[in-house]
């Protein structure tokens, strides 16, 4: 899960993909958070992403940086306790203008049977899974 962590920390931007009912829904996100021994995003529950999450957790990552991408497949856990908030709101002082713990609006979700996949065009597939 670290180095995951730290492949998404170094990329900078990442895409998550979401499904609307039948519909494929991807957006760029930028937040990542290891948490009590989970890995951690966060989006507004004002959002469409929020409602698309609720109705079905199922996503899945991708990434690239430096000739290799990563693909993580998994279920997202909404976790609505205020450390868990406050602990990614720090790691993003940025975001504090427009979210703060507790406010009904900041959600945090960990990643939970995830799998992985470092992907290059010179090097086999390796997975991690957590």
């Amino acid at each position: 899960m670290q180095e995951v962590y730290d492949f998404l920390k170094k990329a900078g931007t990442y895409y998550l993909a979401t499904a609307e009912g039948d519909q494929p829904r991807v957006r760029p996100f930028g937040t990542v958070d290891l948490f009590e021994g989970r890995l951690y995003f966060q989006t507004g529950r004002s959002k469409k992403v929020a409602d698309q999450l609720k109705d079905n957790p199922r996503v899945e990552i991708c990434a690239f940086d430096g000739g290799v991408w990563l693909r993580v497949a998994a279920q997202a856990v909404l976790d609505d306790r205020l450390e868990a908030q406050e602990h990614m709101l720090a790691a993003y002082p940025a975001l504090q203008a427009m979210y703060r713990p507790g406010d009904g609006n900041t959600e945090v979700y960990y990643l939970k049977n995830a799998s992985a996949v470092f992907s290059s065009f010179t090097e086999p597939p390796r997975i991690v899974r957590f």
